[in-house]
């Protein structure tokens, strides 16, 4: 008596399509991840409601021209002083506040780097002077 035997047929599951979509959702994670968080400045913003703020005669009033001169009490200032300079200013008052009155057409890093020199010199309070949009 001759048995036969059966063949079993090898069933293999078909993973390509499994493998795209892993691979289309790893694409699509790694192009929308931030990979770099860029440094800034934490200044806590004022709630604006179109009021116009009282200027006190001991808040430290820094211009910046449209080429990046610096004045302090309307007399240039170097950049490099410009520490020493808020520091004798401010006295032992860190609650001065520092006014900066950039041009429109300054370029920001300019405006940064003095907030950067004040909050350096131990001035935290800091304002942007604007002019009030004519209606």
């Amino acid at each position: 008596m001759t048995f036969r035997i059966k063949r079993r047929d090898v069933v293999a599951m078909d993973i390509t399509p499994l493998v795209d979509v892993v691979f289309l959702l790893l694409i699509f994670f790694m192009l929308s991840t931030t990979f770099i968080v860029s440094p800034g400045i934490k200044v806590e913003l004022p709630k604006a409601d179109g009021s116009t703020v009282r200027q006190d005669s001991g808040d430290i009033r820094v211009k910046i021209a449209s080429t990046g001169e610096i004045y302090l009490d309307d007399q240039e200032v170097d950049s490099k002083l410009l520490g020493v300079a808020l520091r004798e200013r401010a006295g032992v008052n860190p609650q001065t506040v520092v006014v900066i009155e950039a041009d429109a057409s300054t370029q920001h890093k300019y405006v940064v780097e003095v907030m950067d020199t004040a909050r350096a010199s131990g001035l935290t309070k800091m304002a942007i002077a604007t002019k009030q949009k004519e209606r």
